[in-house]
């Protein structure tokens, strides 16, 4: 038996992910007109992957990654995108549901709540 396919809304992938300045932002458009510009920080910050899971509850992740660039971008499976980055990690993927959320999340205004990471639907 096959396990079962991860969540997927075909609504949360973007018609383009570019990424610009340099690595520094990762843009996305979506077919409704909305767009979003992730800076490169935010998206290292934001992995959740294995090793940077374990970092955090280890207490031994960074706080910021300040010259961190985008160096990739490999689609995965139409429902995720693999990213690299200049500190050399390559192990995120990043769903377009997640990536989705995160933009709607940095264009929320601020009430002073602590930050959660958003969950792919």
């Amino acid at each position: 038996m096959n396990p079962p396919q991860p969540p997927f809304d075909p609504e949360a992938v973007p018609t383009e992910a570019i990424v610009s300045h340099g690595g520094r932002d990762l843009r996305l458009t979506w077919e409704n007109g909305e767009t979003a510009v992730l800076p490169s920080e935010t998206l290292r910050l934001r992995c959740r992957c294995a090793w940077c899971t374990r970092d955090r509850i280890q207490g031994r992740f960074p706080a910021a990654f300040p010259a961190v660039a985008v160096t990739k971008i490999d689609p995965l499976g139409g429902y995720a995108v693999n990213l690299g980055f200049s500190d050399g990690h390559a192990r995120g993927i990043f769903p377009w549901v997640y990536l989705r959320a995160l933009a709607r999340e940095a264009a929320a205004p601020t009430t002073g709540a602590t930050e959660r990471t958003p969950r792919a639907a």
